[in-house]
């Protein structure tokens, strides 16, 4: 059976998307999530009704300074080419001046049946069983990895 590879990028906002401060973030968002829709391997990724970005999506989380992230992948291969080898890789050096970084992982990652599709409350179940078992098999973090059948994959960043 073919699996995909979903990931969820939770995150809580420093400022509103309307504030000065995130304004780059803010003028960046659409173009890159094009970027990652044109990009090999990519599958799907969450939008509200217009297209845009999860970001102005109601969640699961409860709080209105969450971001979310959730899509899906092909393969681990060319979800990391997009996340280190790509401009992305600009907004994830510089996640500090857009987000609170409190030390707790918020980004996941888990294989699906190819033709599922991951949802946020799936996402929070993951993000909730992570914080209880740590990478496994089932949830994982981009460090310690696995393949679809459950084995661990070397993964260097």
């Amino acid at each position: 059976m073919e699996h995909h590879l979903a990931q969820a990028n939770i995150a809580r906002f420093k400022a509103h998307l309307d504030h000065p401060s995130m304004k780059e973030f803010v003028d960046f968002l659409e173009p890159v999530n094009r970027f990652a829709e044109a990009s090999p391997g990519f599958i799907w990724r969450l939008t509200d009704a217009d297209g845009r970005s999860a970001s102005y999506i109601e969640t699961p989380f409860k709080e209105e300074m969450m971001a979310v992230n959730l899509s899906l992948w092909s393969n681990m291969e060319d979800f990391k080419h997009f996340v280190y080898g790509t401009v992305h890789s600009y907004f994830l050096r510089n996640k500090k001046k857009w987000f609170v970084m409190d030390g707790t992982s918020q980004f996941i990652m888990w294989w699906l049946p190819a033709g599922e599709l991951p949802s946020l409350q799936m996402a929070k179940e993951k993000l909730a069983l992570h914080d209880v078992q740590g990478d496994s098999p089932d949830v994982f973090s981009i460090k310690n990895s696995f393949d679809a059948l459950g084995n661990p994959i070397k993964t260097e960043i």
